[in-house]
């Protein structure tokens, strides 16, 4: 809810192998597609391509009849018909879309709301870019979306449709039928087969390039101001330029593919009237093949071929489909059934199972904190921490800004593995109160049913209250309803500050890991946030590790546990805790804490 958007969770071995493992077979329950809108999709496909080819055989027999100069009343019923199947072309395929599109827009939102149903359930530590999540959730659903309109139903369509035609030419000429039937097969086996080939190697490239450029884009977009300030925003805008330019060259090794089987495509179709014309031409010498027929012979392949001129694409989109769902597939539980459920099972010092009763919320057990280094292997940033939180407690972590505390909140909230160690308790992972959390462009109210949806004003007016926002609700023009602006532009930091504070305070979370609640704020405001914090909580059964730079206000915790890294040459390691216990007996019995306390007067 107020954790940053980073995580993706790591995954033993790849989540797509074989058959058995294919992930478009668990993604596509998540469709929630109805068979028979789908059958109705693709039999408004047939009809339309059927009155295509209805329209190139009547329209072939109409020219070839009226050659002979017959009594135009033997030409109504072919005159009619090829009006007919032009205007039920149009209307069908009109409809086939609607069906379609239908059945694909249907099948996203639902789709979306599936995955973040089991993205909120599950509290398994995830990994990746803000960015990379947003392309997963956006581009990758649309693909496994279009599965239905580029891929199934043009190949029911094309199946179908492919049969219909060599049963037609079959019966006017068995020899032109089996031409044709081999050509069908060219054009929608083998050139399908060899794009899906290409697209093999193009796809995995193309989806790593656009999740590239995606969160190179949000990055200098949302962090433009401190990227300027670091000096690395035109290192990082050329960053993004040069995986554009990758995303160019996949795309255009993909229009190479996508051009050669549009040109086997077309040889097939070409075969397929030079055949007709090849077996046909004999026949209409032979007296065994009339005129007429002749005509619908070599014509009717040129419109049978419309069914199989989209299935080059729907063979690429298929693979792209699969793809997309994979990378879905690795966001979710092993289990589908599986939830947030996987609270490690808290151990006595022996190793064997706590007992039942034991009230501890949260258990850090000799945890080290920390994040993949350069060679991508874990470094920890702070080790050594065990605490345990019970119904009501406080404990605070305190130390210098860069020595882990937000790690360790992170660690705690299983956003984030541990190094070391490990993180046990009754209720699973607590709720992670980021310093940076979004609030979105809607009202205060429903920022705050983010929390939880069913949030009333007076709750919602308690919480800023709470947090010494009720002055600043008053003041507002709509209250409660008012919008606060694209990523809460038109508060301060201060009240951002305050209304993620609210928000947690409102949900239903038994353990709340803040860090940094003073942030923006002044001295006092900040104090009488955190008291308040402490209070809601002892109130609440609930229990509270916050994470401060600012120490004056710790005096309400059960336990402050001070870190930083010990004094002495070495190379430096991870910070850990150099003292622990209550803030007054801290300010006589550490000197750089009560240094650092006396600093804030």
């Amino acid at each position: 809810m107020n954790a940053p958007a980073t995580r993706d969770r790591p995954r033993t071995g790849s989540p797509v192998r074989g058959a058995g493992n294919d992930p478009l077979r668990r993604v596509l329950p998540l469709l929630e597609i109805r068979p028979g809108k789908v059958a109705a999709a693709i039999a408004l496909g047939v009809l339309t391509l059927g009155c295509a080819i209805g329209l190139a055989a009547a329209a072939a027999w109409l020219v070839a009849r009226a050659s002979q100069m017959p009594p135009v009343l033997t030409l109504s019923v072919a005159v009619v018909s090829v009006r007919a199947f032009g205007i039920g072309r149009g209307v069908l395929r009109y409809c086939e879309r609607l069906a379609s599109h239908d059945v694909a827009l249907r099948g996203m939102a639902a789709l979306r709301a599936n995955l973040y149903e089991r993205l909120a359930a599950d509290d398994r530590p995830v990994t990746v870019r803000r960015g990379e999540l947003l392309a997963r959730i956006g581009q990758d659903v649309d693909d496994v979306g279009d599965l239905v309109v580029r891929a199934l139903v043009p190949a029911g369509v094309a199946v179908v449709t492919s049969l219909g035609s060599v049963v037609l030419l079959g019966v006017l000429l068995p020899a032109a039928g089996a031409a044709l039937a081999v050509c069908l097969v060219l054009a929608g086996i083998v050139t399908p087969w060899l794009a899906a080939r290409a697209a093999a190697r193009t796809e995995a490239r193309g989806a790593a390039a656009r999740g590239e450029v995606t969160a190179l884009s949000l990055e200098l977009l949302e962090q433009s101001a401190q990227l300027r300030v670091a000096g690395r925003f035109g290192a990082r805008l050329r960053d993004l330029d040069a995986a554009d330019a990758r995303l160019s060259a996949v795309s255009d090794d993909g229009a190479r593919t996508s051009g050669l089987a549009a040109g086997l495509g077309a040889l097939a179709q070409g075969l397929a009237v030079l055949a007709s014309l090849a077996f046909g031409i004999p026949a209409a010498l032979a007296g065994t093949l009339s005129p007429e027929a002749l005509t619908v012979v070599v014509l009717t392949p040129l419109a049978v071929f419309e069914a199989t001129a989209g299935l080059p694409a729907a063979a690429v989109q298929l693979h792209r489909s699969r793809a997309a769902a994979g990378r879905l597939v690795a966001l979710l539980p092993a289990d589908p059934g599986a939830g947030g459920s996987r609270t490690e099972v808290s151990t006595d010092a022996s190793g064997a199972p706590a007992d039942q009763d034991d009230r501890r919320l949260l258990v850090l057990d000799d945890v080290a904190a920390g994040w993949p280094g350069a060679d991508g292997l874990p470094r920890a940033a702070v080790a050594g921490v065990s605490l345990a939180l019970e119904p009501g407690s406080v404990v605070a972590l305190a130390g210098p800004s860069g020595v882990g505390k937000t790690t360790l909140l992170m660690t705690a909230a299983r956003l984030v593995p541990p190094v070391a160690g490990t993180v046990g308790g009754q209720s699973g992972a607590g709720l992670f109160v980021a310093e940076d959390g979004h609030l979105f462009d809607t009202t205060v109210l429903e920022n705050l049913r983010v929390a939880r949806g069913d949030v009333t004003p007076e709750e919602a007016r308690a919480a800023l209250d709470a947090v010494g926002l009720g002055a600043w609700l008053a003041a507002l023009p709509r209250g409660l309803e008012t919008v606060v602006g694209t990523d809460a532009a038109a508060v301060s930091g201060g009240e951002r500050r305050r209304l993620l504070v609210a928000r947690a305070l409102l949900a239903p979370a038994r353990v709340l890991l803040v860090d940094e609640p003073a942030e923006h704020l002044d001295g006092d405001t900040a104090d009488a946030l955190v008291r308040a914090v402490a209070a809601h909580a002892r109130a609440t059964d609930r229990a509270v590790l916050l994470a401060t730079h600012r120490l004056s206000p710790l005096a309400v915790a059960d336990e402050v546990l001070f870190l930083g890294r010990a004094a002495g040459g070495g190379a430096p390691g991870p910070a850990g805790v150099v003292a622990r216990g209550r803030h007054e007996d801290l300010l006589v019995s550490d000197p750089a804490y009560g240094w650092a306390a006396a600093q804030e007067r």
